[in-house]
């Protein structure tokens, strides 16, 4: 990830590198993505295990996310938006690639950008042979138009004739790298392109992501709504998944700063996705039972009934103790975080000062 800079826009950067244990190959890259300046870079089929992160260094790049081997899911993910990198094997990649999309669909929603090689065209036009696709790859494309998920690439450029792999074998070219979206996020798809890369047998895919003042809620620093944890089943939905985190990764590749970084990553993710489901589901709750209660209220209008006001009145506490809940979690909110920064209250006044100075 890039640190350096503020940007109109996000530029994102898949590619598979054949392999980074060359030093040279490891020096052309950093120069190359130097050169490139994304905002973020995916990189598939590095060879590399946890360990050896460090042998890849970019001026200017400081935070680097690995994952390899049994690990099934590896990404970026913020507030605003979740970025998964693929890589799919060589063999059965349609299968592949539809039954992670199925084990993933709960997590995957209109803010997710999935990046990566496939190792499979997704139709003809991604071919120079212009070979229809298999029935695999056509039960694929289906899964992904039932989750409303498109070729970002295809979709800009229809007719395009450029390719990422070249198989000197069979001496054909294919676009088997891929950046999927949803159909609902086109809007903030700026551009993307292919763009070569020649110290590799891939070309890689930039795609520019508008990154306007919504996007920038993205810095704010996140923070663990305490009411959560008084949610049994959240907690222990948490507990096994802590469990399940611990066993996957427990091998000796893995750091213990790095199983820890990581660790609060996923949990933070699923902090996240439970409260957004809560929400959803408070939210519905409320809706249904105003619906409703709109119903009884012009039928009591119309022909007064003691039953349906019995049954106005219930629907009506309902309402207020879902809402009267919400608001507490609210203030609780808002408790936390003013004793988590009372002491630092001078400081962010120092800096508004200082901003003010250099502007005048």
């Amino acid at each position: 990830v890039n640190t350096m800079g503020i940007r109109t826009y996000l530029s994102i950067i898949t590619l598979n590198v054949n392999g980074l244990n060359a030093p040279t190959k490891r020096h052309r890259l950093a120069e190359w993505i130097k050169k490139q300046d994304p905002y973020i870079c995916y990189l598939q089929e590095t060879h590399f295990t946890s360990r050896d992160t460090y042998k890849l260094k970019v001026r200017g790049w400081k935070k680097i996310f690995h994952a390899n081997g049994d690990q099934k899911k590896a990404g970026v993910e913020g507030h605003y938006i979740t970025i998964l990198n693929i890589y799919a094997p060589n063999i059965g990649s349609p299968q592949y690639l539809g039954q992670l999309l199925t084990t993933l669909k709960g997590e995957i929603n209109n803010n997710t950008i999935i990046v990566g090689d496939f190792n499979n065209p997704l139709t003809a036009m991604d071919r120079s042979s212009r070979q229809k696709i298999n029935k695999e790859t056509q039960a694929l494309n289906e899964a992904l138009d039932q989750m409303d998920l498109i070729d970002i690439y295809r979709t800009f450029h229809p007719k395009a004739t450029e390719y990422t792999f070249f198989s000197s074998a069979h001496g054909t070219f294919s676009k088997i790298d891929h950046n999927l979206g949803y159909k609902s996020s086109l809007r903030y798809f700026k551009k993307i392109e292919i763009i070569s890369s020649i110290f590799s047998d891939h070309n890689a895919i930039r795609l520019e992501i508008n990154n306007k003042k919504k996007m920038a809620k993205n810095t704010n620093t996140w923070r663990l709504n305490n009411t959560l944890l008084n949610n049994q089943w959240i907690t222990e939905e948490i507990r096994e998944e802590i469990k399940k985190y611990l066993k996957a990764n427990d091998n000796k590749d893995m750091t213990l700063q790095n199983l820890w970084d990581a660790a609060k990553a996923v949990l933070r993710g699923k902090f996240i996705a439970r409260q957004a489901y809560l929400r959803k589901q408070n939210k519905a709750q409320i809706n249904n039972l105003t619906l409703h209660l709109k119903q009884l209220e012009r039928e009591e209008q119309t022909r007064p009934n003691v039953s349906r006001r019995k049954e106005i009145i219930k629907i009506r506490a309902e309402i207020n103790e879902i809402e009267t809940k919400k608001t507490i979690e609210k203030i609780n909110e808002t408790k936390s975080w003013f004793f988590e920064t009372t002491n630092k209250i001078d400081k962010p006044l120092e800096q508004d000062r200082d901003v003010h100075y250099y502007l005048t």
